[in-house]
């Protein structure tokens, strides 16, 4: 792409489409606010001290989850926050799924790899469809078709 701004124009969705992309950011961001809100307290900590996974990426994760939440809401360098999403639950679901061999539903409501996955296929679909013509990428970068 020879003008980096060109990836974060917003592609052109119909109204509906871009009406729906805007019911998923909303409710799929605020969700990550919640996440990330307890984790941006004490960023480079907030997991156990016997935790092994280093501060930078902690705060990373926290980084990405509200930061990302916030982006989402509000529709703004969607990319980014999309990417910033789909990495922290790649590693969830990871983590779920390979290191505490959970289930992918776990019947007796205990601990699944699944709301990591619907998150991060979620993250995958902004990434690649956009945040639609109702936010501020939009109204900021323009739209693309």
């Amino acid at each position: 792409m020879k003008n980096p701004k060109q990836c974060l124009k917003a592609m052109t969705h119909p109204k509906c489409a871009s009406t729906a992309l805007l019911i998923l950011r909303l409710i799929v961001g605020i969700a990550f606010l919640h996440h990330g809100w307890g984790k941006i307290q004490n960023p480079f900590a907030w997991m156990p001290p016997d935790a092994p996974i280093p501060g930078i990426f902690q705060f990373l994760a926290a980084l990405s989850e509200f930061g990302g939440g916030l982006g989402l809401i509000v529709g703004l360098l969607t990319p980014l926050a999309s990417f910033g999403i789909g990495c922290t639950m790649a590693v969830a679901v990871c983590m779920h799924a390979f290191v505490m061999h959970d289930p992918f539903v776990n019947q007796t409501g205990g601990s699944s790899f699944e709301p990591a996955l619907v998150y991060l296929g979620i993250a995958i679909l902004f990434g690649m469809m956009g945040p639609g013509k109702f936010s501020l990428d939009a109204k900021i970068f323009g739209e693309r078709t």
